[in-house]
């Protein structure tokens, strides 16, 4: 049995002027689970994965992985670290082609060419893709391009990889074909997974556990069916779109 990586985040604080946009949030994700992150528009939650990725500059607290202090690290050099992560509005290298987007992720965090060929290859027959290794990622549908840029991070090796709205844009059948592919992955990898999205059934399927910020602070965590059922969670949804 492998030993288990803790990504931990503590205390975390972002201020813009007078506007606390995460105000004293602290979570744990260990490999082996998938943690989701929701809560309505505004609640930090965008921000709160850009401190956590290097994007973004925290006020105050700390983001480690196995207790090695990560949160002066700029984006680009996270995932020598062990974090990798997707977008909102997908970024792939639009006119390389599905391989070549996937081992840059490899190529990304110092493993050689051969290798990262190698990586990719296997990472596009997971996503059942290996008939687009050569189509170019502009000429993909947003489904595809969607797990393209899992597969770049997952080229990584990462111990934890964000998801940031994987789901957005994406059918009904498609969301399932997601949820079918991402609910193993933790075990069968050694990773864990933050998901953010706004499918609630994704998320309520997908998740072991739940972390839900209302205003940039933490207003319920635990098991799915829990959280759900949660006063504080149900009034932060009343009256919102689409759970955000």
């Amino acid at each position: 049995m492998e030993n288990k990586s803790v990504l931990r985040i503590e205390g975390l604080c972002k201020t813009f002027g007078n506007l606390k946009a995460v105000d004293g949030v602290s979570m744990q994700i260990e490999t082996g689970e998938i943690l989701g992150l929701i809560g309505p528009n505004g609640s930090g939650k965008s921000t709160l994965i850009n401190i956590i990725t290097g994007m973004l500059a925290k006020t105050s607290g700390s983001v480690s992985i196995d207790d090695q202090d990560i949160t002066a690290i700029p984006a680009y050099n996270i995932p020598n670290y062990g974090l990798a992560r997707t977008y909102q509005t997908v970024r792939l290298f639009k006119n390389l082609t599905c391989r070549e987007n996937i081992m840059m992720g490899a190529i990304g965090v110092g493993i050689k060419r051969r290798e990262a060929f190698d990586i990719a290859l296997d990472l596009l027959e997971e996503m059942d893709m290996s008939d687009k290794a050569d189509t170019v990622a502009q000429g993909l549908t947003l489904k595809d391009q969607r797990l393209i840029e899992i597969a770049r991070a997952l080229a990584c090796r990462p111990k934890f990889i964000l998801l940031d709205e994987p789901a957005a844009g994406l059918n009904e059948v498609e969301t399932s074909e997601l949820l079918s592919l991402l609910k193993p992955m933790p075990g069968e990898k050694h990773i864990g997974i933050l998901i953010v999205d706004h499918d609630m059934r994704l998320i309520m399927e997908l998740c072991d556990r739940l972390h839900v910020l209302n205003y940039g602070k933490t207003i319920a965590e635990g098991e799915p069916y829990v959280v759900q059922k949660n006063p504080e969670v149900i009034k932060a949804y009343l009256g919102s779109t689409a759970h955000e």
